[in-house]
């Protein structure tokens, strides 16, 4: 079985989406500022769009790799894979493609948690102004890494898969013990 150069390019343009919504959720985190009024200081937040950008990459990539996983039966359902090489680079991409997979789904995750989390509490004017936490930079964008990493992985996980897929079926010969009568 071939590889699919209409599933190729499917992923290809999902795992696109998916890093230009974690660039752009880099570029748009939310920021603070400290606003006094005549009794307390508070945190103003901008707009809270970066929440929603790393939840589409988030759901972009998750989409992605399920695709990926669908059409290649997740290398553990189906039929033996053919040894050598192909086989062998389809297990260690397989691997890496879900390791890379994985930390590009925490860092969305997290980066999307931390941004749409905003302090809400108040200070005294006299006091020191509040802590007006925000989303550090660069947790987009080492998901946007991370998701460039996984789809280039999982691409090439899957053309390994196929050249290893082509229909091979193990030798059954029964070379177990009988426990009839000759």
């Amino acid at each position: 079985m071939p590889s699919s150069t209409l599933l190729l390019l499917v992923v290809f343009i999902i795992d696109l989406i998916a890093f230009a919504l974690a660039v752009a959720a880099e570029q748009r985190r939310a920021s603070a500022t400290t606003t006094a009024n005549a009794t307390s200081n508070y945190c103003v937040y901008e707009s809270d769009v970066a929440t929603g950008l790393g939840v589409g990459s988030l759901l972009c990539l998750l989409a992605s790799q399920l695709l990926v996983m669908f059409a290649s039966r997740c290398l553990c359902c189906g039929r033996a894979l053919r040894p050598g090489r192909p086989r062998t680079w389809a297990i260690v991409l397989f691997i890496t493609c879900w390791l890379t997979f994985f930390i590009a789904e925490v860092c969305l995750l997290a980066g999307s948690v931390k941004n749409a989390y905003h302090t809400k509490y108040r200070t005294i004017v006299s006091q020191n102004p509040p802590s007006c936490e925000t989303l550090r930079k660069g947790v987009f964008g080492a998901a946007a890494a991370f998701i460039v990493f996984t789809g280039v992985l999982s691409e090439l996980y899957y053309v390994s898969y196929s050249r290893a897929d082509d229909g091979y079926l193990p030798n059954v010969r029964d070379a177990g013990i009988r426990m009839g009568a000759l």
